[in-house]
C-alpha cells in the first residue's frame, strides 16, 4: 500500500539518491539532522526498491518508546493498523505478522534473532536508527550484521543512520561504503545562557527556570533532568501549577499510557519533564521551549569490583545541541541552557560510546554463542576493552556459562536463550532446577527493571531486602517490572501456586546469579563484609537486613575504600556448602605470620576470597622459599638485614650501572623484580625472621654479579684507594654525593689530581681531616686546593697541632700518616 500524501521533508530530497546507492552498494551511511523525517520516510521510500522484492526491512531503535512509536506512525501513514505492514518488536512485546515487511526492533531483539538465524533470512536490509546514541547493543548488532554480510549474505544490505555522528569511521567500518547528506526541518532558536553556574541540586534549580520560562514564552515545554529522582521533585516542587498546566513525566520505565500523555497534544499547555529519552527519535507535540538541565545518568563499570554505577555526568555538545533542535521542530522556538557560555566550551564534542564503560558480560556471553572467543575476529567501532572483557569472561566462568577455554557450555547455551543479564538468566534456570520458577521470574523481574520503590521511612529488620518487594511486585508493582514478571514466568511455564516467598529460597537463587557477591561478616555485627570478590562493602542504613553472619549482595554502589550494599539477603553456611561445596578443594597455603615472625602453613577451603575452612599444615623446605619470596616483594627489600658491607657493595654496582651500558641494576625495583634469582639460592632452612636476617646479602649479591662482574667491580669501583701516604682508604659509596674520600690531610702531601672512579667518569669527593679526624675542606679539585685554600688551613691548624707537618710547600713534602719526629 503507498503512504498517504504527507507534508514534505527534507529527507525526500536525498531518497532518490540513497536508493541508488542501496541498489549498487552493500552499505551506506546517511547523516540527517533532527527532523529531517529520516526515522519514518526512509524505510518506507526503500521498501519498493527492485533489490528489496520479496524481503523485509529490519529497523533498530535504541529506546523501546522510540520503535513503538515509529512504527506506528509508519502505519498511519500507510492507513493500516500496526502490525500489518508495519510492525515492531521491543522487550516483552511483539506486534508483527505475516504481511509485515518494514520491522522496527530494538537491537538487543536483532541480536537474538541473528543468534539463531545468522542468514537473516528474508531480510534484505537492516537499518540503524540513531546510531549516534552509541549504545552497547547497536555496536554489538553492527558488528555481528557485519560480519554475517562479510561470511554468510553479500547480498545483505545494511544502511545506519545518524543525526550528530562523525561519519566517517563508520563509512570506514563498512568498507568505505558511500556517504549521503540531508538538510534538517528546523526553525530558529534562541537559545539562552546562565551568567553564573547555578548552586544546589538540579531539582532545586530548574523549577524556578520552568516558572520563568511559562512567563516568558508561549507553547508548550520540554524540561529535560538526569533521572526518575529530578522529575518527581521538579513535579512536586510544580504541582502548584497543575491548575494552569499539565505536567507530564516522560522517562522509560514509566506505563506506556503515560508516556502516550506525554507523548500526544492536549487541551491544555503541557510541562514535559524528560530524561534523555525524549533527545532523539520522538516528537513531542507543541513544543517550542526546551529548559536543559545540561545532565545525564551515565552507566560506569568497575571492571575490578564487577559492579556499575550510574553516574550524573556533563552531556555532550552534540547532546546540547539536539536538545536545543526539540524547540524548533514545528516553529521557532527557545532553549534555556542551565550552564553558563564558558562551561558550554568545555563539554565534550560527541556522548562517549558505552561500550568503553560497560557491564560487558552480555556482550561477553553473545560472541561466545556466536562462536568468537577472540573479539578482534570482527570489524568494531571501537573494540571492547580488553580488561572489561576479560573480567566479563571470567564472570561467565564463575556462572558455569563457558568453559576454560572460553567455550560456551550446555548451561551457557540456555542462558544465552534467556533475554536477561547473565546473572539473571542463571537466577532463572536455578528456579526451575528447584522447583520454584514463579519465585526466579519475579526475582529476576525486580532486578532486571525497576523497583516498583522501596519503603518510606525506617526499614524493619529482615533476612532479605527482595522480601517486600517481592509482595509489592504481586499486588502493586510496577508495570514494568510486572509485565517483565509475567514474561518469564510465561517463558518457564509455570503453572499453579507456589509456596510464598521465603528468605532461605531468595538468597539460595541470588546466590548462584551473584556468586561473587557472597560476603560473610569481617566482626559481629560490624555491619562490614567481605564479598567472594576479594573487596569489603558495609550494610547501607536502608537494608534491613541485620546481624547476619553470610548474605549476598545483590545492589552494591562503590564508594571510596569499602562498597555500601544497598540490597542483600541473608544465606547460612550450609547453603554456600551445598551450593559450591563440591567444587572447593582443599589447598596448601603457606605465608608469613607476622605475629610470631615465622613461615607457616595450612590447609583450606575458600570460595573465592572468602575462608570457609582450614586446618594446620607443615610447611617444607619447598613451601618456605616461595612463602618468603612473596613476603619480601610485599613487605620491601628492608625486611633483610643490609650490613654495611652489603650496603656498600650494591652502591657501588649501582654507580657502574648508571654510568657502563650492559651492568645490573641493583635498584630496589630491580632486586625485587628478579628476588628468585639472586636471593632465593640463599633461604634454604630459613623459616624464621631471625633467620632472614642472618642471610649473607654480600654472598647473595656476588652470585648476581658472577666472577667477572666482581672483578671489573673491584677494578673500576675499588672499595679503597690508596693515598700518597702508603695508607688504603675506605671509600664511601653511599654518601648522598659520593663516592667520599675521607682522609687526613697530611697523607695527601704531593697529590695533584683527584682521584676518579668508574673508569675516569666520576670524580671522588675528598673530605680533608684535620689530625683529630674532623673536616678542614671538601673538594673535587686538589690542584686548587693547595694553591689557595691549604695557605689558610695551615695558619690556623699549625699553632693547634704543633706535631704535625704543615710544610709550607706541599707539593713536595712527604705524605705521612705519623706525627713529626722530635729532635
Amino acid at each position: 500500500m503507498d503512504p498517504t500524501p504527507a507534508a514534505a521533508l527534507p529527507i525526500d530530497a536525498v531518497l532518490p539518491e540513497l536508493q541508488r546507492l542501496l541498489a549498487a552498494h552493500p552499505a551506506a551511511v546517511l547523516e540527517a539532522p533532527p527532523g529531517a523525517g529520516k526515522t519514518t520516510r526512509v524505510p518506507l521510500a526503500l521498501l519498493s526498491a527492485p533489490w528489496l522484492q520479496g524481503r523485509s526491512i529490519v529497523m533498530l531503535e535504541p529506546r523501546r518508546l522510540a520503535a513503538s512509536n515509529a512504527a506506528c506512525f509508519m502505519a498511519r501513514l500507510l492507513a493500516e493498523k500496526v502490525g500489518q505492514t508495519v510492525g515492531y518488536a521491543i522487550r516483552y512485546e511483539r506486534r508483527v505478522s505475516r504481511a509485515t515487511r518494514i520491522e522496527v526492533v530494538t537491537e538487543g531483539i536483532l541480536t537474538r534473532r541473528l543468534q539463531t538465524d545468522p542468514e537473516l533470512n528474508g531480510v534484505g536490509l537492516i537499518i540503524f536508527d540513531e546510531f549516534h546514541e552509541r549504545n552497547l547493543n547497536s555496536d554489538l548488532a553492527l558488528a555481528l550484521c557485519r560480519d554475517a554480510q562479510l561470511g554468510l549474505r553479500d547480498d545483505l544490505k545494511i544502511l545506519v543512520m545518524s543525526a550528530t555522528l562523525d561519519a566517517g569511521p563508520v563509512a570506514r567500518l563498512l568498507g568505505d561504503c558511500p556517504r549521503i547528506s540531508s538538510q534538517g526541518r528546523a526553525f530558529p532558536v534562541s537559545v539562552r545562557y546562565l551568567g553564573q553556574e547555578p548552586q544546589g541540586r538540579v531539582g532545586d534549580y530548574v523549577p524556578p527556570a520552568v516558572r520563568r520560562a511559562l512567563s516568558e514564552s508561549s507553547g508548550d515545554l520540554l524540561v529535560f533532568l538526569p533521572g526518575v529522582g529530578e522529575i518527581r521533585r521538579c513535579a512536586a516542587a510544580l504541582s502548584d501549577l497543575e491548575a494552569e498546566v499539565d505536567l507530564r513525566p516522560l522517562y522509560g520505565d514509566l506505563p506506556f499510557a503515560e508516556q502516550e500523555r506525554a507523548i500526544l497534544p492536549g487541551p491544555r499547555r503541557k510541562v514535559v519533564l524528560s530524561t534523555n529519552i525524549a533527545e532523539t527519535s520522538l516528537t513531542i507535540d507543541g513544543v517550542a521551549v526546551v529548559i536543559d538541565a545540561g545532565f545525564e545518568r551515565r552507566p560506569r563499570f568497575d571492571a575490578a569490583r564487577g559492579m556499575t554505577a550510574l553516574e550524573t555526568v556533563r552531556i555532550s555538545a552534540a547532546s546540547a545541541a539536539q536538545r536545543a533542535g526539540r524547540a524548533g521542530r514545528l516553529g521557532p522556538g527557545v532553549c534555556y541552557r542551565l550552564w553558563t557560555e564558558g562551561t558550554q566550551g568545555t563539554l565534550l564534542p560527541f556522548t562517549p560510546p558505552e561500550i568503553r564503560g560497560a557491564d560487558l558480560a552480555p556482550l561477553a556471553l553473545e560472541l561466545a554463542r556466536w562462536g568468537v572467543q577472540d573479539a578482534g575476529q570482527l570489524a568494531w567501532l571501537d573494540p571492547p576493552p580488553a580488561g572489561h572483557l576479560a573480567g566479563a569472561q571470567a564472570l561467565l566462568r564463575l556462572l558455569g556459562a563457558l568453559d576454560q577455554s572460553g567455550k560456551l557450555t550446555s548451561l551457557g547455551e540456555e542462558m544465552a536463550s534467556l533475554p536477561a543479564h547473565p546473572r539473571l538468566a542463571r537466577l532463572l534456570l536455578a528456579a526451575r532446577e528447584i522447583g520454584r520458577p514463579g519465585l526466579g521470574a519475579d526475582l529476576a523481574a525486580l532486578l532486571g527493571e525497576r523497583d516498583p520503590g522501596g519503603s518510606d521511612g525506617p526499614c524493619q529488620a529482615s533476612d532479605s531486602d527482595l522480601l517486600d518487594r517481592l509482595e509489592r511486585l504481586r499486588h502493586r508493582g510496577g508495570e514494568a517490572a510486572a509485565r517483565a514478571a509475567r514474561y518469564f514466568r510465561e517463558k518457564l511455564g509455570v503453572t499453579g501456586a507456589e509456596p510464598a516467598p521465603d528468605a532461605a529460597g531468595v538468597g539460595r537463587l541470588l546466590a548462584v546469579a551473584y556468586p561473587d557477591r557472597i560476603g560473610r561478616e569481617r566482626e559481629p555485627g560490624s555491619g562490614r563484609y567481605l564479598l567472594s570478590a576479594g573487596f569489603g562493602a558495609r550494610l547501607a542504613p536502608s537494608s534491613a537486613v541485620k546481624n547476619g553472619e553470610w548474605l549476598v549482595a545483590v545492589e552494591v554502589v562503590a564508594r571510596p575504600g569499602e562498597g555500601e550494599i544497598r540490597l542483600a539477603s541473608r544465606i547460612c553456611r550450609e547453603t554456600v556448602e551445598e551450593l559450591f561445596g563440591k567444587t572447593l578443594e582443599w589447598q596448601r597455603e603457606v605465608d608469613w605470620d607476622e605475629r610470631i615472625g615465622r613461615v607457616v602453613a595450612r590447609e583450606v577451603r575458600r570460595l573465592g576470597a572468602l575462608l570457609l575452612q582450614e586446618r594446620p599444615a607443615s610447611a617444607t623446605e619447598t613451601d618456605v622459599v616461595p612463602a618468603l619470596l612473596t613476603v619480601i616483594r610485599r613487605k620491601g627489600l628492608d625486611l633483610l638485614d643490609w650490613s654495611p658491607a652489603a650496603r656498600q657493595l650494591r652502591a657501588r654496582g649501582q654507580l657502574l650501572a648508571a654510568h657502563r651500558p650492559g651492568w645490573p641494576d641493583l635498584s630496589d625495583g630491580a632486586l625485587l623484580a628478579t628476588v628468585d634469582t639472586w636471593l632465593a639460592p640463599h633461604l634454604a632452612g630459613v623459616t624464621s625472621l631471625a633467620a632472614l636476617r642472618r642471610v649473607d646479602l654480600c654472598s647473595a649479591l656476588q652470585g648476581l654479579l658472577g666472577w667477572q662482574r666482581q672483578q671489573e667491580l673491584a677494578r673500576l669501583a675499588p672499595e679503597r684507594l690508596e693515598v700518597p701516604s702508603g695508607s688504603h682508604i675506605r671509600l664511601d659509596y653511599e654518601a648522598s654525593d659520593g663516592p667520599v674520600l675521607a682522609c687526613k690531610l697530611q697523607e695527601l702531601f704531593g697529590l695533584a689530581e683527584t682521584p676518579r672512579v668508574a673508569g675516569g667518569a666520576v670524580p671522588v669527593l675528598i673530605h680533608l681531616l684535620s689530625p683529630a679526624g674532623r673536616p678542614l675542606a671538601v673538594t673535587r679539585d686538589l690542584r686548587s686546593f693547595w694553591d689557595s685554600v691549604y695557605p689558610e688551613v695551615k695558619k690556623e691548624m699549625k699553632g693547634r697541632y704543633p706535631r704535625h707537618p704543615w710544610p709550607d710547600d706541599p707539593w713536595n713534602a712527604v705524605a705521612t700518616r705519623h706525627i713529626k719526629r722530635r729532635t
